[in-house]
């Protein structure tokens, strides 16, 4: 599939019509090695206030609207793919600081697609806080309508 011709500007408007993904503060970034997703610092995400640590279920939504985000851009905001099924491996406790998301297609069929999403904080080259493997789902096209 060839690149992305959606700006980190529009994916951003997008993400102004998610709610909940604008209340827990996720954004779009363009970097040299291409598309990523930042969770903002927010105490509101806190789960484990002793630690602190981020809530799973906060970390859960950023990786879900991550995939979906990314495919989006694929296809030029075009389509939007539902979540058929995603799952998640906790690898350890997200701190309270800036976290990030970066997707990688697994396949783009007619009918499914398969993102891997993984997450960091401070290097993306250190050993991942949490893995999750998304499977979408392209919306039914009604041909019977008039």
């Amino acid at each position: 599939m060839s690149p992305s011709l959606v700006t980190t500007d529009q994916i951003n408007q997008w993400i102004e019509q998610i709610p909940y993904a604008k209340m827990i503060g996720v954004q779009a970034l363009e970097t040299e090695n291409g598309l990523i997703f930042e969770l903002a610092v927010k105490k509101t995400n806190i789960g484990n206030p002793v630690l602190p640590a981020l809530h799973g279920g906060v970390v859960a939504a950023f990786m879900e609207t991550a995939a979906i985000l990314n495919v989006m851009a694929l296809t030029d905001g075009q389509k939007i793919p539902k979540i058929i099924n995603f799952s998640l491996d906790y690898l350890r406790s997200v701190e309270l600081k800036p976290t990030y998301a970066r997707c990688e297609l697994g396949r783009m069929g007619k009918r499914v697609v398969n993102v891997a999403v993984h997450v960091w904080q401070d290097q993306q080259d250190e050993k991942p806080l949490a893995l999750g493997r998304a499977h979408l789902i392209w919306p039914q096209e009604n041909h019977n309508e008039a």
